[in-house]
C-alpha cells in the first residue's frame, strides 16, 4: 500500500495520476466521500459519492480501512476493493491525508509505504490553489490555514519529497516504489526460488 499525502494544492493528486500512467501493477484506491462532486468528477471513477448516512453505515460496519473528517466532509477508503487488488498481486496507491495514513499504519504497517509531498513554498502553494479555480477565496484561506497543520505531520512518513518539478517528483516516487518492491519480504516466491537454486 503506497500512501501519498500532502496539504491541498501541493501536488499529490497530480503525482498520483502521473504515477498510475507510468507504473504497471499499480492501482488507485478510490475513496468514499460525503462531499458533492466537483465539475468533471465521475462517481466510482474519482470517488464513491455517498450520503452522510451511508457513510456512517460504512464506518459502523467496519467497511473502511480509514476515514477522516476534512473540510466539513467525510472521506474514507472502502476495504473490499483494496483487499481484492492486494490479493491479485497489485500494489494500491492511496491519495489520503495524514489521519488516514496513521489509521492504516495502525493495522497494516508492514505492508505500508508512506510519502509526504511538500510544496516548494507557501507562496507557491497558494498560487497552485488559486490556479485550480475550483475554490472560493474563503475556501482557499481555509486550506492555507490547514496546510501548516498538515505539514507538521511530515515526520510520521517514511519518505518526504519536495514537489518543485512534477517530472522529478514522479521519478522520485517511482524510485521509492521500485526499492520497496525489491525488499526481501515483498518478493513473493523468493524462498521457493532459492530452494530450487540450492
Amino acid at each position: 500500500m503506497l500512501v501519498l499525502s500532502s496539504p491541498s494544492g501541493a501536488g499529490k493528486s497530480t503525482i498520483a495520476a502521473e504515477l498510475l500512467k507510468r507504473e504497471a501493477g499499480l492501482t488507485r484506491s478510490v475513496s468514499a466521500t460525503t462531499r458533492k462532486p466537483r465539475p468533471g468528477e465521475v462517481d466510482v471513477r474519482h470517488y464513491f459519492f455517498v450520503t452522510p448516512d451511508a457513510f456512517g453505515e460504512m464506518v459502523d460496519a467496519e467497511l473502511l480501512l480509514e476515514h477522516a473528517h476534512i473540510f466539513g466532509n467525510q472521506y474514507g477508503t472502502p476495504r473490499a476493493p483494496v483487499d481484492a487488488a492486494l490479493a491479485g498481486g497489485r500494489d494500491v496507491l492511496f491519495d489520503i491525508d495524514w489521519q488516514g495514513m496513521r489509521q492504516i499504519a495502525q493495522t497494516s504497517r508492514a505492508d505500508l509505504v508512506s510519502i509526504f509531498i511538500l510544496p516548494p513554498s507557501i507562496t507557491e502553494l497558494e498560487r497552485r490553489l488559486r490556479g485550480r479555480a475550483q475554490d472560493s477565496d474563503e475556501e482557499i484561506r481555509r486550506r492555507m490555514s490547514k496546510a501548516r497543520d498538515e505539514m507538521a505531520h511530515f515526520g510520521e512518513y517514511d519518505y518526504v519529497i519536495l514537489n518543485h518539478k512534477l517530472d522529478e517528483s514522479v521519478a522520485q516516487v517511482q524510485l521509492i516504489l521500485t526499492a520497496e518492491r525489491l525488499r526481501r519480504p515483498r518478493q513473493v516466491g523468493l524462498g521457493a526460488f532459492i530452494t530450487d537454486l540450492e
